[in-house]
């Protein structure tokens, strides 16, 4: 990350239209920012500016944010194993076992972190492992790199190997003690995050003490929800006394406006409407949907109700870090359910959309208060047009690399010291 934030940035600019899912092109224009990063003012440049274009060949429009991503599934992305149950016991945890090694942890952090800053996000609802070492390697991590992140100790204590489990009142004390160290990290850039695996992995417990560590602290909650039928059945096995999966949270508290509920694809009616109730967030994962066989999730059945939703990569279920390529995921998702999404509302949802279900005020924006969290991406020059360089940013998946990507202003380098650049 470079020590002081750019002051002026002159490019094409697609920028986010107030209130509304939607984006305006200026086909030149300045951003120019505070010492903070903090955007000043953003309007064209005049005929005579004598600025020069910051990043010839691309388009600046907002980071991209990652509203579910799994950081100890880094280095076993496109495993396919199965079916969530037998992909989790399969793959994911004895990978996740090896993360009780800080070393470990550390060194999938620094790749981790270079794959966001590859790919444009600049910000992430992201899960651990359920070792509190190697979650403090996480955060340390996104502190050096000047990356945008909530995180949390996955919760898990029943229905997993030894190597992954943590009993309640340990999982809960390590909680307290990296919140202690790490919430509000940074005048807000990193945050901490109850993280409860879902209902499967957890006791009532560990549930019940989850819910109470958000509301003392008042954090969010992430977790998954009704993702995958076999799931659905195992759950209501788990806890007969629930009306339903939802209800599973709701009898623990660990349902309102800062949770954050990843999938979401089998959902009845009733549930839908609880979800609109309590003002819940959703994640729309739709590449790992269509990897591990879950499912699509009705997305204009969610977006109807009022209900706040993100897109997720959901790595390494999903099969990229790049939220273009989700975003290209949820648009085949929709047609498959024959209620079509326009891209440029699905481009809303990997920037703005996304900042505004993680509950980020002041980011997603290009717009004077708001901190310069940018990216910039290759798109021909030829493509002038407003939907012809949505269209390009979300399908044409063979070219337009992230040029460069920016938080508060600083351009995030890799691991390596070299600048943003895939």
């Amino acid at each position: 990350m470079s020590d002081q934030p750019l002051r002026t940035l002159r490019g094409r600019v697609l920028r986010p239209r107030a209130e509304q899912a939607r984006f305006e092109l200026l086909p030149d224009a300045l951003i120019e920012l505070d010492s903070r990063g903090r955007i000043q003012a953003v309007g064209p440049a005049p005929a005579d500016c004598r600025v020069p274009e910051t990043h010839p060949g691309t388009v600046l429009l907002p980071g991209f944010v990652d509203t579910h991503i799994h950081f100890p599934q880094t280095r076993m992305i496109g495993s396919a194993s199965g079916p969530l149950l037998t992909w989790l016991e399969r793959s994911v945890f004895p990978e996740e076992g090896r993360f009780r090694e800080r070393a470990y942890a550390e060194q999938v952090a620094v790749e981790f972190c270079d794959a966001l800053i590859a790919q444009g996000t600049t910000s992430a609802s992201i899960f651990s492992s359920s070792h509190p070492e190697a979650t403090d390697a996480l955060f340390a991590e996104l502190s050096r790199r000047g990356l945008r992140g909530m995180a949390g100790l996955t919760l898990m204590d029943r229905g997993a190997p030894p190597a992954v489990l943590r009993e309640a009142p340990a999982a809960l004390e390590a909680c307290e003690a990296l919140i202690e160290r790490w919430h509000g990290h940074d005048a807000g850039r990193l945050r901490f995050c109850v993280t409860p695996r879902f209902a499967l992995s957890c006791t009532s417990e560990l549930l019940r003490g989850a819910g109470r560590l958000a509301e003392l602290h008042g954090l969010w909650m992430q977790t998954h929800l009704s993702e995958n039928r076999e799931e659905l059945r195992a759950t209501a096995a788990a806890f007969p006394g629930a009306a339903d999966y939802l209800g599973v949270y709701e009898e623990h508290g660990l349902v309102g406006s800062r949770s954050l509920f990843a999938h979401c694809i089998h959902l009845s009616d009733g549930e839908w409407s609880r979800m609109a109730r309590h003002n819940a967030v959703v994640a729309h994962c739709p590449d790992s949907n269509f990897f591990l066989g879950s499912g699509c999730m009705p997305l204009r059945q969610a977006t109807e109700r009022g209900i706040r939703v993100g897109l997720g990569t959901d790595m390494g279920a999903g099969r990229t870090f790049s939220l273009r390529r989700v975003a290209a995921s949820a648009y085949d998702a929709a047609l498959v359910l024959q209620a079509p999404v326009a891209p440029e509302e699905l481009l809303w949802r990997a920037t703005e959309g996304g900042a505004l279900a993680l509950g980020l005020e002041g980011v997603g924006r290009i717009a004077p208060g708001y901190e310069a969290d940018l990216v910039a991406v290759d798109v021909p020059a030829h493509l002038a047009a407003e939907e012809a360089l949505i269209d390009a940013l979300l399908f044409r998946r063979d070219a337009g690399p992230v040029r460069a990507t920016y938080v508060r202003g600083r351009r995030l380098a890799s691991s390596g010291g070299s600048p943003s650049r895939s």
